[in-house]
């Protein structure tokens, strides 16, 4: 199993993620092949960690509405 340092990871609020905090999903972008994901209301909790491929086949899906994304 390979470790990822995310001590130093800029995390990016899902834009579904209302104006109180919200209940959604954190991701930081910038890592080489993978993509740290964590939930909004536990940022010190842990992070899942994703294949790039994988999460961007997601994403493609939420966007095409194939899957229902609710925050």
């Amino acid at each position: 199993m390979t470790r990822h340092d995310l001590s130093a990871a800029t995390w990016r609020k899902s834009s579904h993620s209302g104006s109180d905090g919200g209940q959604c999903i954190e991701v930081a972008p910038g890592f080489t092949g993978v993509v740290p994901v964590r939930d909004s209301k536990d940022p010190h909790g842990p992070a899942l960690i994703f294949p790039a491929a994988a999460w961007e086949s997601f994403v493609s899906a939420v966007k095409a509405g194939e899957i229902t994304a609710t925050c």
